[in-house]
């Protein structure tokens, strides 16, 4: 019995671990907020934010990388949750904006209603602005899936870094503590799996 509780806890931790490493990639974790000017620890053309969630949380950490100096220009995307009110991608720039950000370092998408559509339409933007660098910020569950589908869409003409908002208060490292964590990392997970399945979210 007792072998039987340890070996449950021994696999429940690993999925814990596994879920978060895999969940959750942070290219600029090693940088520890220092820019070297060696990769991945150097400036970007761009820091992009997407909308969903805590958008607030990811919303403050792009304006805080934005102010540490790793790009000129933020980019927020994502269309409005209600839809007699304004974007959320125009309530992200209302909120750069009143932290000090000029406007004029502030792109908005403010169309995209899903993942796919995010990386798609800021795409444009890359285009359109010859974009050759990001760090992609979005929640931490949400990180993995969102970085795929921006690769995806990418080709491989922008590089994407990933940096997960460390602040979002459905997810931190206790993730794992509430049904709610659980809900998201089990979702994003199965969301991936449909990813690489050809499917759409």
């Amino acid at each position: 019995m007792i072998k039987y509780f340890v070996g449950l806890v021994i696999f429940v931790a690993l999925i814990i671990v596994g879920l978060t490493a895999y969940l959750s990639p942070d290219d600029l974790r090693s940088c520890h907020g220092i820019i070297t000017g060696h990769a991945p620890c150097q400036t970007v053309d761009a820091i992009v934010a997407v909308s969903g969630g805590d958008t607030s949380a990811r919303t403050e950490s792009a304006i805080q990388l934005y102010k540490d100096g790793w790009a000129p220009l933020l980019i927020f995307s994502g269309a409005a949750e209600d839809k007699s009110g304004p974007s959320n991608a125009s309530i992200m720039r209302l909120q750069a904006v009143k932290e000090g950000v000029p406007e004029g370092a502030i792109t908005i998408e403010q169309y995209s209603e899903t993942t796919k559509q995010n990386a798609e339409k800021t795409q444009t933007i890359f285009d359109e602005k010859g974009i050759k660098s990001i760090i992609l910020v979005t929640s931490g569950y949400h990180q993995r899936r969102a970085s795929l589908e921006f690769h995806k869409r990418a080709g491989g003409s922008v590089e994407i870094l990933n940096h997960p908002d460390s602040h979002d208060k459905d997810w931190s490292s206790l993730w794992w503590l509430t049904p709610r964590g659980w809900y998201l990392a089990v979702s994003e997970f199965f969301k991936t799996l449909v990813f690489y399945a050809g499917g759409t979210r």
